[in-house]
């Protein structure tokens, strides 16, 4: 054989060789529709768990709310209105305190939340984990507000309670706000001072989660699990 054709020959089966290797990594790239329904449940499983320990972690601390602009809760925007009113049951040169008090009961009461949504994680069908996975980035908050908004607020205002009772001006601010409430100054549901802390701090948490839920999303290595690796890797640009 001449030595072109032997060259020839040689190029073309190194080309074949190459294309059969890149055939081979092309089909164990996994897709969504090739991972098994348990993989997808488990990892999103596993995911949740992470945000939602992140989560509580980060606002159950400390100025975990009283130190972040994102969830801090102030007074309704519309007490302010009516300065004169709480300068006259004391609220006025307390204010601040009354803010603090409120944060600070925030943060106590969002550890209450976890076992809730380490339970409501355990319930997650396949159909809802393909739904989340597949979803917007904060599909998986918006299942858990829907899940359990209102049992988080019925276990937060007892520990809300808790805490503004120590104040004493929980009375005071019920009283002023309900005077305020015909003049549209403040909404009906923000007038007992224990009913919104604990739904300001639901929706602290939901904040907190949504973005916790962004991170896994967009940087599925840095979970430290191989499962979410595997399977959110996949939706990956």
């Amino acid at each position: 054989m001449n030595p072109t054709r032997r060259h020839c020959l040689t190029a073309l089966a190194l080309l074949s060789t190459a294309a059969a290797t890149a055939r081979s990594a092309l089909a164990a790239e996994p897709t969504l529709e090739s991972l098994r329904e348990n993989e997808v449940a488990a990892a999103l499983r596993q995911a949740l768990e992470i945000a939602a320990g992140h989560t509580v972690r980060r606002l159950g601390q400390v100025d975990g709310f009283l130190g972040n602009d994102k969830v801090r809760i102030p007074l309704p925007s519309g007490l302010a209105k009516v300065e004169g009113a709480l300068r006259a049951v004391g609220l006025g040169t307390k204010a601040q305190e009354l803010v603090n008090t409120m944060n600070r009961a925030a943060e106590q009461a969002v550890p209450e939340a976890r076992s809730l949504l380490m339970n409501t994680i355990r319930t997650l069908t396949i159909e809802d984990a393909k739904t989340i996975l597949t979803g917007p980035e904060d599909s998986a908050t918006q299942f858990f507000r829907a899940k359990t908004s209102d049992e988080l607020v019925r276990r937060f205002v007892p520990i809300v309670a808790s805490a503004t009772k120590r104040l004493r001006l929980a009375e005071a601010y019920n009283k002023i706000a309900n005077r305020a409430v015909p003049f549209g100054l403040v909404r009906g549901e923000d007038a007992d001072l224990d009913q919104y802390v604990a739904r300001k701090a639901m929706d602290g948490l939901f904040v907190t989660l949504a973005e916790e839920e962004k991170v896994i999303r967009e940087n599925p290595l840095d979970s430290g699990k191989k499962l979410v690796r595997k399977v959110f890797g996949v939706l990956l640009p």
